[in-house]
């Protein structure tokens, strides 16, 4: 196993790819793709979900697709998969909703990428570009530690406009179905919210005590639902179980902070193939199994040259 990260950028492609390697976790980042993260392998695994009909292994483009910043409804969405950073609220009805994906900057537009290595770890900072509609330029700094089974996520949203904005960062992993997702959420926290419902908010129990003193565990097993859940009480700690893995979430959350969504501070999405696109969600139509694990950070007042950040680790375990 090495004792250092090893950063490599595959050029042999039409874009740039960019590796991490500790010896125990393998990154691949897209900066052009959104500046996704788009490989989490461990012991040979592949752990995040991949759309394999717009991306190989080598997460270059498959079976003729073009990339290119896109625009519209959900239905033209080139969803790859990954790890990425969008601004909530999401939504249609206003210039205070983000409405995407797709949307040709921050989330399928070109980042720039900076790679720096140290003694002790490797880190690559992705830049979007501005975005006009929400005022934003968001940077991504992915960093991976020698010998570790973690990886790091500075997140940081800056308002290069001239106008005040409000605006939430919001992190979303999509990993492959079939596991099973808990919640770690304030002792007597209320029920969950029900968010974007597509065929069906999914279900959930309450399971126990959580680790952590005066916590409780919310759980929503696998099913084939197209919706999702937003856990105002969540403290900052989501885990996902699938095979012999966990991949624990884990971040800042402000007890005295307002967040969006009902105010949620941690949201599952699950979705499944249906026989037809769902015309009320912009003709979404998934092309797997797929469930999404995501951390919010609270509302923040931007004026102009103004930032916040969010802090994330996503840690794995395969006992």
């Amino acid at each position: 196993m090495t004792e250092r990260v090893e950063a490599t950028t595959d050029a042999s492609g039409p874009y740039e790819v960019v590796w991490l390697d500790n010896g125990r976790l393998r990154l691949g980042i897209v900066p052009l793709l959104g500046g996704r993260l788009l490989s989490l392998v461990h012991d040979g695994t592949e752990l995040l979900w991949r759309n394999p009909a717009l991306l190989d292994d080598r997460l270059h483009p498959a079976g003729g697709h073009r990339p290119a910043p896109a625009s519209g409804p959900m239905a033209a969405w080139a969803n790859y998969g990954g790890d990425k950073t969008w601004p909530a609220p999401q939504g249609w009805s206003s210039a205070q909703e983000w409405a995407g994906p797709p949307d040709p900057v921050l989330d399928s537009g070109p980042y720039t990428a900076a790679v720096r290595e140290e003694r002790d770890g490797a880190t690559v900072t992705l830049e979007s570009g501005h975005d006009p509609r929400t005022g934003l330029r968001l940077r991504r700094e992915i960093g991976l530690g020698a010998g570790r089974a973690s990886y790091d996520l500075r997140l940081t949203a800056v308002n290069e406009s001239s106008r005040p904005v409000r605006w939430a960062l919001w992190n979303i992993a999509q990993y492959p179905g079939g596991g099973v997702v808990r919640v770690e959420v304030e002792a007597g926290a209320g029920a969950p919210v029900e968010l974007a419902v597509g065929t069906a908010a999914p279900a959930w129990t309450r399971v126990g005590a959580g680790q952590r003193a005066g916590t409780e565990l919310l759980e929503v097993p696998a099913q084939d639902v197209v919706g999702k859940l937003g856990f105002p009480g969540a403290t900052g700690r989501l885990t996902y179980a699938r095979g012999r893995h966990r991949l624990t979430m884990e971040w800042d959350v402000r007890a005295d902070a307002a967040y969006p969504d009902g105010g949620s501070r941690a949201e599952v999405w699950m979705e499944h193939p249906l026989e037809r696109p769902l015309e009320h969600l912009g003709g979404l139509n998934p092309p797997d199994r797929i469930v999404e694990c995501e951390a919010l950070g609270p509302w923040e007042r931007l004026e102009p040259g103004a930032a916040a950040s969010l802090g994330v680790r996503v840690s794995v375990e395969a006992p």
